[in-house]
């Protein structure tokens, strides 16, 4: 069982983690889905425990391996001891963390961290946002950490190829998508070629929202997290200490319905699954807001 429960008591939500390799861009995805960097600018989290991000205003805390809790200073995340570290917990005013959490995880493969560092946090994961860099997409590391993953964890989570735009031609673009898809078959429920940077420099321009890749991505990660949202009302239990949701109680009325995350009113629907280079949904905006 989970030991952490909700801050107000209630049904909990989603944990999504953001795994990859050193410098696959889950720092940027994180600024990206909140509007806004959850650390200071000179703080790096590949140097730091695995951060636990959810809504609110409270001050951070650290909690350790033997599970005591002691407040830390935001601008002094770096001089915590990782090897004692199970979690850095923030807290942060965002619309996307109205309805989920977000857990960013160290590089997978940094070989000036031990693997127990970033591990022993998988316990608490409901699913995963898996970031590979394009021009070295999926890698023998990667694949070897994610065939351990249930399929509780795989059958929502998400592939991002992150900078797409370092491939220049469509050739390129094409192959690496193939080849992808053809190597993670039926280990992701969607993959999503995208260009991160491009996302957060499109502002409110749409075209260029769309161009980044990010449309589809964004659909789906809504669809995602209220699909997880059912599930994780009913049990206090992280998906991936379960072997199935078979066993999870049907839900009941309660009269309370799970808030949804929306990029805009009225945004357009995209397909789920894999994505191309060439989607370009319509938009009106990419802000996630909840309804």
């Amino acid at each position: 069982m989970s030991d952490e429960m909700t801050e107000s008591g209630g049904p909990r939500k989603p944990r999504i983690a953001l795994m990859g390799e050193f410098s696959a861009g889950k720092s940027t995805l994180s600024n990206l889905l909140m509007g806004a960097r959850p650390l200071p600018e000179k703080v790096t989290a590949t140097r730091l425990s695995p951060v636990w991000i959810t809504h609110g205003s409270q001050a951070p805390y650290r909690v350790g391996i033997d599970g005591s809790t002691e407040p830390v200073s935001i601008d002094h995340l770096e001089d915590i001891p990782v090897e004692e570290t199970r979690y850095i917990r923030l807290f942060m005013e965002s619309d996307l963390l109205e309805v989920c959490d977000l857990i960013d995880f160290p590089g997978i493969s940094d070989p000036n961290m031990s693997s127990s560092v970033w591990e022993r946090m998988l316990a608490e994961v409901d699913t995963v946002i898996w970031c590979t860099h394009a021009t070295q997409a999926w890698r023998q590391s990667e694949a070897a950490v994610w065939a351990d993953m249930p399929e509780t964890v795989r059958a929502n989570a998400i592939l991002l190829i992150t900078r797409f735009d370092k491939l220049t031609n469509e050739k390129d673009r094409s192959r690496v998508l193939r080849r992808i898809s053809k190597e993670t078959k039926g280990q992701f429920g969607g993959i999503f070629p995208i260009a991160l940077l491009q996302a957060i420099q499109a502002g409110e321009n749409p075209e260029l929202w769309d161009q980044s890749g990010a449309g589809p991505f964004t659909e789906y990660l809504i669809d995602m997290i209220e699909k997880l949202t059912h599930i994780t009302a009913r049990t206090d239990v992280p998906l991936y200490n379960l072997e199935s949701t078979a066993s999870i109680p049907a839900p009941v009325f309660s009269g309370v319905t799970p808030r949804r995350v929306e990029r805009s009113p009225d945004a357009a629907r995209t397909p789920r699954g894999t994505a191309t280079a060439s989607d370009t949904p319509a938009a009106s905006g990419k802000v996630l807001r909840p309804l």
